[in-house]
């Protein structure tokens, strides 16, 4: 399974980016998808998370300016992050729980996208 992230660039605060992360591979069906953000020298966190059911749940930090939303069809997750700002900038990783089967043998692996930067000027 692979999870390509895409979206991520330079932009002034106020602004808006919408980053995608597709999954492909080995997949039956994807329970939760989720960003997180990584700050140089800081610890990785959860920014935002998608169920299978379509419940969200966001960092406060990002609380009424990002929406997570995903396609079920296209085994993708979507972040629209509006009116950012400079403590917004970090490379964003998609995350996704996936369900593959091999055979009869179904399996359940965590996967990360490759990861893609993200800026914001003040």
């Amino acid at each position: 399974v692979q999870l390509q992230a895409s979206g991520g660039g330079l932009v002034q605060a106020g602004g808006s980016l919408r980053l995608s992360c597709a999954a492909s591979g080995n997949i039956f069906s994807i329970a939760a998808m989720a960003w997180y953000r990584q700050a140089p020298g800081k610890q990785r966190e959860l920014v935002a998370r998608i169920n299978s059911g379509g419940t969200t749940k966001y960092d406060d930090s990002v609380k009424g300016r990002f929406t997570i939303s995903r396609d079920n069809a296209e085994n993708t997750v979507y972040l629209l992050m509006n009116s950012l700002k400079a403590e917004d900038t970090s490379v964003y990783f998609c995350n996704a729980d996936v369900t593959s089967l091999s055979g009869s043998m179904y399996s359940v692996n965590s996967y990360w996208g490759q990861g893609t930067l993200v800026t914001v000027s003040s």
